[in-house]
């Protein structure tokens, strides 16, 4: 599979595709709104910052004990179940007089039924598409991504300045109910992927069984920190400008939708390779500006330049799909997601506490140095080996799960990563991290 016709040729792919399209835009038409609702209500950057980021928090506790599920549930049903849990959810916290702590409740259920979402999805998209096409189709869904949370905060920033935040709240409500009938009625009904019945006992097995293993825990670790403490830097936005909000937003994902096609459709494999570091440097270094607090210009300029820097999580989770068999696909990827939505609910956390005390731009500051800190630590500390893929296979190269990546069983040479990666499968595309909005 070499192109994007073939993709959409595929039976399923479109609907899936159209569904997540609506969830994304859902999710940032209702983050913006509701953002805004909170900070105009409490004048706190630190609630606003939660209200938009802090749900994700929630995902920790399902990493933990709903994560066995991703595998175990009917994906068509479970899919189709979140996108309406979504919709009622957001027509409830757009509820004339709501407290803000109910507000809250709301989001921390939403947040935690959301745990299940990235490993359904990818899991589901896993079986849809052939062995050579999932990189591709990946590829994709980053870029309708970046794409919907462009149009989606420009949306939103218009219905919160012109009408209220009730209404975009509400106008998303609207997109999670279409999303839910797209997966209703254009996916067929399959059988879950793996047999026995979820439970927390299972979940915190298979995520020992994931985390065990050195290089996969490494990747993991470059998927989630550095990423998590940039969204710390974008959840201030609105406290930074409220009257911009938007135009910050959308200049993030314009910059986010660059870096994902570059990536994964534009770099060779050997360039591309090399880039998973410089990348996330760049995802933190231009927000370094912000101490001198920047007019709204320079300010979009600097979202967009450094959202590009999201194209690393490309090249990262390639390796996480060559580390890990395909059995724990789904559980492996509801990881991934899990924890980088949790440490961005944590960093907004972080983010707005900070600014509490200083000011947005200060706390901006604060949180990319942290990020490049966190990114040259990990990196001088670790030497991450990924065995080459075998043409037409899936999985480690290097056996079981839990067996040392830096010893392959036969033949394949390994490289670090921070040097060349793994050649990817035909069509040129990795699978992407376009970093998820509760």
């Amino acid at each position: 599979m070499r192109s994007y016709s073939d993709l959409f040729r595929t039976p399923e792919f479109t609907p899936l595709f159209l569904a997540s399209a609506l969830q994304g835009a859902a999710s940032t038409v209702g983050g913006l709104a509701l953002g805004t609702l909170v900070y105009r209500a409490t004048d706190s950057p630190l609630l606003s910052a939660l209200s938009m980021f802090g749900p994700s928090l929630a995902q920790v506790l399902g990493a933990t004990t709903l994560l066995s599920a991703a595998d175990r549930l009917p994906p068509r049903a479970t899919t189709t179940g979140i996108a309406l849990a979504f919709a009622l959810g957001t027509a409830a916290v757009a509820l004339p007089g709501l407290p803000v702590a109910a507000i809250f409740g709301i989001l921390f259920a939403l947040g935690l039924v959301a745990s299940l979402g990235g490993g359904v999805r990818w899991g589901l998209l896993n079986e849809i598409l052939p062995r050579d096409g999932y990189l591709l189709g990946r590829s994709v869904f980053n870029m309708m991504s970046g794409l919907t949370q462009v149009a989606g905060y420009a949306a939103g920033g218009v219905l919160v300045a012109v009408v209220s935040p009730r209404v975009g709240l509400l106008t998303a409500a609207a997109l999670y109910l279409a999303a839910a009938a797209g997966t209703r009625f254009g996916l067929t009904r399959r059988a879950p992927r793996a047999s026995g019945r979820p439970s927390i006992a299972r979940t915190w097995r298979t995520n020992a069984l994931l985390w065990s293993d050195g290089p996969r825990r490494t990747v993991y670790l470059l998927l989630w920190i550095p990423n998590g403490l940039v969204v710390g830097c974008e959840s201030l936005f609105v406290s930074y400008a409220p009257e911009h909000a938007g135009v910050l937003f959308a200049s993030a994902a314009f910059g986010m939708f660059v870096g994902d096609v570059t990536t994964g459709r534009l770099l060779a494999p050997r360039v591309r390779a090399r880039l998973g570091v410089p990348f996330l440097l760049l995802l933190a270094t231009p927000y370094l500006v912000f101490v001198l607090r920047p007019g709204i210009v320079v300010s979009a300029a600097c979202a967009a330049v450094a959202s590009v820097g999201f194209g690393s999580s490309l090249i990262q989770q390639e390796r996480l799909m060559a580390l890990t068999p395909d059995e724990l696909a789904g559980h492996a990827l509801g990881l991934h997601s899990s924890g980088m939505l949790t440490l961005q609910g944590v960093s907004a956390a972080l983010a707005g506490s900070i600014a509490q005390l200083a000011s947005p731009g200060t706390a901006m500051t604060a949180m990319a140095a942290a990020s490049v800190a966190v990114t040259a630590a990990v990196t001088l500390t670790a030497r991450v080996r990924v065995p080459v893929r075998v043409p037409g296979s899936r999985g480690s190269d290097t056996g079981p799960v839990t067996g040392p990546a830096t010893e392959p069983a036969a033949g394949p040479a390994t490289e670090p990563v921070t040097g060349p990666a793994p050649e990817p499968m035909p069509g040129g595309a990795s699978p992407g991290g376009a970093k998820p909005h509760p």
